[in-house]
């Protein structure tokens, strides 16, 4: 390890694999290490069946009821792809894509007074969805009309709203009522709780045409999974590093080397390899990160799909905070034996969502209850922790932990601004070749 790097990264988790595969295909010598024997940190898949229920501190008693051990590829944090989002742009740019199989989302959904419904994202189903009476449906269908014309430098599209004007602004432009605007700023744009009515009008377009967009892509639903889970995703972009002549190491503990308060290289045991900067997740900086909320998920593996979702074999659920009551809103990813990640007949489901009391499993109740019945539940807490050095003097760059979302457009933000933070120039997305991925979508 005498030779020096541009850049040293630590962790495999998908945000720093990302990263050692961007700039290693922007033609900086990346060094790539992780304390654990295997890729994805805490973004891991795990298989076979016995080590997710190792990892869990549980005994898997009747492993022959789960069908073959090696047909499970559990994902510690599951989250979908928007088809038309930042990382399936990423995987295009750099080309990633040839090492991954893609199958959409069967549906996505939103949670309204106990029950679910399909989230109403063209024109034509925001006349047909019974999440709306008539006369909203109509008002819904405009608002759908003015998100697919408008155009910041065209004032001709913004029906006297302005680029800068609140989202509150434009819900009472289009007279959306409060359930309409419930769906979508939270199912359709993503926001993640009710904060987002100060966000500008230019951002809830861009939020819901990118939504609108990727429905239009691939059919079903607006989200992809890859096949045998994401932690394919980490190793994909691994190999992509490799082939730039990225180097990588696995069971290495990692130490931070100062001087004069800026890295200069990172120890492991006896060895110490130099380089200019260091990219690494917060658990390899813990004095330069702060803690900022925690996250508790729920792995529900099931024989049957999500009651109400039509049988799909994969599903997203948002339960906006308003309908149970909280600060923030409540995540159901599932997927299954379709995806490559559970036995035949097997069903995964992951529920998440940001601690708010003393008894953060009751607070997942709602989405446990849509998953019933359940055969094997895993329930674990994670700290968030977010960078309080920006990395300009110190020259290590931390990336934020995973939020409680089930999509990866959070994830990508903080990937694409760590990379400007690096790079001191931002991630250039109109260089991104769109050619399609050719998902399985039956």
């Amino acid at each position: 390890m005498d030779e020096k790097y541009d850049i040293i990264v630590l962790g495999t988790g998908l945000k720093e694999c990302i990263l050692s595969g961007m700039l290693s295909v922007s033609g900086k010598k990346v060094l790539h290490m992780d304390r654990n024997k295997y890729y994805g940190g805490k973004s891991a898949s795990l298989t076979p069946l016995e080590q997710a229920f190792e990892h869990f501190g549980k005994k898997l008693s009747n492993p022959e009821s789960y069908g073959k051990g090696r047909d499970w590829n559990v994902d510690l944090i599951p989250k979908f792809l928007m088809a038309n989002g930042q990382l399936v742009k990423l995987l295009i740019h750099t080309g990633v894509t040839r090492y991954l199989e893609f199958k959409s989302c069967e549906g996505s959904y939103v949670y309204k007074d106990g029950k679910i419904y399909k989230v109403p994202a063209t024109e034509k189903e925001a006349l047909t969805t019974s999440l709306m009476g008539m006369f909203e449906k109509r008002r819904f269908r405009k608002f759908l009309q003015f998100v697919q014309t408008f155009d910041e430098k065209d004032p001709s599209t913004w029906e006297g709203l302005q680029p800068n004007f609140p989202v509150t602004e434009v819900f009472k432009k289009f007279s959306l009522d409060a359930n309409t605007q419930d769906f979508t700023g939270h199912a359709i744009a993503l926001y993640r709780d009710d904060n987002y009515g100060s966000c500008s009008c230019s951002d809830l377009v861009a939020r819901c045409r990118l939504y609108s967009d990727s429905l239009a892509r691939y059919g079903k639903s607006p989200y992809l999974y890859p096949l045998y889970g994401l932690g394919e995703l980490p190793q994909g972009f691994a190999r992509l590093s490799a082939i730039y002549g990225g180097t990588y190491m696995l069971d290495k503990n990692g130490e931070i080397v100062f001087e004069d308060g800026k890295v200069v290289g990172v120890k492991s045991g006896d060895e110490t390899a130099k380089c200019d900067m260091v990219v690494c997740d917060p658990s390899y900086a813990e004095d330069k990160v702060s803690k900022v909320g925690k996250v508790i998920r729920a792995i529900c593996i099931m024989k049957h799909p999500i009651a109400n979702t039509s049988d799909s074999l994969s599903c997203q659920i948002i339960i906006p905070q308003h309908q149970v009551n909280r600060k923030s809103d409540i995540y159901i990813c599932c997927v299954s034996y379709a995806h490559m990640v559970a036995s035949k007949g097997f069903f995964m489901a992951i529920v998440s969502t940001n601690v708010e009391t003393s008894n953060p499993e009751a607070e997942l109740k709602v989405g446990l209850d849509l998953c019933n019945p359940i055969e094997e539940k895993f329930v674990w807490i994670d700290d968030l922790y977010k960078p309080t050095d920006n990395g300009a003097e110190s020259k290590v760059f931390i990336t934020e932990s995973y939020d409680a979302t089930t999509h990866f457009e959070t994830t990508c933000d903080d990937v694409i601004s760590t990379f400007q933070r690096i790079t001191g120039e931002p991630f250039d997305f109109s260089q991104v070749k769109h050619t399609e991925l050719n998902p399985d979508c039956e």
